[in-house]
């Protein structure tokens, strides 16, 4: 059998936040969040968050995990202390434990399978997970045999000058066997200087310790501050784009674009520079996205064109230009072959196929038909001041320039509204709306000079 315990308990002094540390967001997700997920393919029989500070807003967040359990420790006293109160939880347990810290986010499930996996051949009590860093500085040295039994564990600043050259270090991820470690536990002691129960000292009292190198060093990455934050944001965006890119996705200036986990791209789409896809979007073969586009949320078709847009919760089908400037939000659906151009905004509107809005219209709370031309400035006014009211126009309607529609309002099919008309009442079939005041010109009206006559 197989538990995972996540340590979530710590405060995160160094965040400067009032959020607990392993709820800090990281790419639309919290730390915690990104360990977890780390060990569902794992199948794991039992999974424990060892929680402490702000408790219950840790237990909130992760509510919706299915059989998370919950461990409270309500003084912090270190990683021993920490997982003591996993003695009452898992008495008569028998098994592997895994201990994860829950602000490592870059941890991948491969890298923890391979340690189980290490640990079970070995038949070890207990194994570490270890990294050869570039520049172990600060850190711990763990010392092996050629089995990658551990001998010892030596501080940095313990370490002579020959010991100091080794740079393999713990990341602080552990595979035990519980039975083992269960009797362990009782006998940890704070003979330290920070007073506290070190999880480490177990191994004084396990019989056979194991190192388990990791291949990659970024994923020992642990998130104390803002700096480090910021680091791991980057080597998750750079594992996104290199997984779309070899998946065929062409990116131009990739360390520009930024790609949200659940984010899915079909084969020959193109990024263009200063883009950012976010949340549950989905992008379709032959679309170019961007330059400097954002995409939320949303489906967009194939061989379409996003420009300095920003589209959210929205669908667009295949064949559309958006763009440039133009928002797209609030559950809008652009039928195919559309263009909405230069500064237009939908909100909660539903436009039909072959329909162009090209230029400076707000259209919300709108349904529009096929081979709709909406020009430029048109105006759904659809808002009285206290609800939304809906604007509906027909199949093969035309809206002359600044034109107002005053909701709710029904426009027919074959209808021209014309230039600079504010339109109150439904309009039929096949008509011309014109609502506007009658011109009045008024000649020789000024002198030659400019000077209004008397």
């Amino acid at each position: 059998m197989l538990a995972v315990a996540v340590l979530a308990a710590g405060k995160g002094t160094r965040m400067k936040s009032t959020l607990p540390k392993v709820l800090q967001p990281l790419g639309g997700k919290s730390l915690v969040e990104r360990v977890l997920n780390a060990t569902d393919p794992l199948q794991a029989d039992r999974r424990i968050a060892i929680v402490g500070y702000c408790s219950d807003l840790v237990r909130e967040a992760l509510a919706s995990y299915p059989h998370l359990e919950f461990a409270e420790q309500a003084e912090q006293l270190g990683t021993g202390h920490a997982i003591q109160q996993l003695l009452e939880p898992l008495a008569g347990f028998e098994g592997e434990l895994v201990v994860l810290t829950g602000d490592s986010p870059l941890m991948r499930a491969e890298t923890i399978q391979a340690l189980i996996d290490s640990h079970r051949q070995h038949q070890a009590s207990a194994t570490v997970l270890t990294a050869i860093l570039p520049n172990p500085t600060g850190y711990g040295r763990v010392f092996c045999d050629r089995t990658m039994q551990i001998e010892r564990i030596i501080e940095h600043r313990d370490c002579n000058p020959e010991q100091i050259l080794n740079q393999r270090v713990s990341t602080g991820v552990y595979c035990f066997d519980w039975s083992q470690l269960a009797l362990a536990l009782p006998k940890l002691t704070t003979n330290n200087a920070q007073k506290e129960y070190y999880l480490t000292e177990v191994f004084d009292y396990l019989t056979s310790v194991y190192a388990s190198d990791l291949e990659d060093p970024d994923e020992s990455l642990g998130i104390n501050d803002r700096l480090q934050l910021a680091h791991a944001y980057a080597v998750l965006q750079k594992r996104a784009r290199d997984k779309w890119m070899r998946a065929g996705v062409t990116m131009l200036l990739p360390e520009t674009i930024t790609i949200d986990d659940e984010v899915e791209l079909a084969p020959n789409v193109t990024i263009e520079p200063h883009s950012h896809l976010r949340g549950n979007t989905k992008v379709s073969a032959g679309t170019t996205i961007g330059p400097s586009s954002l995409i939320e949320n949303s489906i967009i078709g194939e061989n379409c064109s996003v420009q300095f847009s920003v589209i959210e919760d929205s669908q667009i089908a295949d064949n559309c230009r958006i763009g440039p400037f133009a928002r797209i939000r609030g559950e809008s659906v652009v039928g195919e072959k559309c263009r909405i151009g230069n500064f237009v905004e939908l909100k909660n509107a539903k436009v039909g196929d072959r329909t162009n809005a090209a230029h400076l219209s707000y259209l919300g709370d709108a349904t529009i038909g096929q081979q709709v031309n909406i020009g430029a400035g048109t105006i759904t006014a659809n808002y009285d001041g206290f609800k939304k009211h809906p604007t509906i126009i027909g199949d093969r309607s035309k809206t002359g320039s600044n034109s107002v529609l005053v909701a709710p309002i029904q426009i027919g099919e074959n209808v021209n509204i014309a230039a600079g008309s504010i339109i109150v009442e439904d309009v039929a079939d096949n008509s011309l709306a014109i609502a506007r005041s009658q011109q009045v010109t008024k000649p020789d009206y000024y002198d030659p000079e400019g000077r209004k006559k008397n």
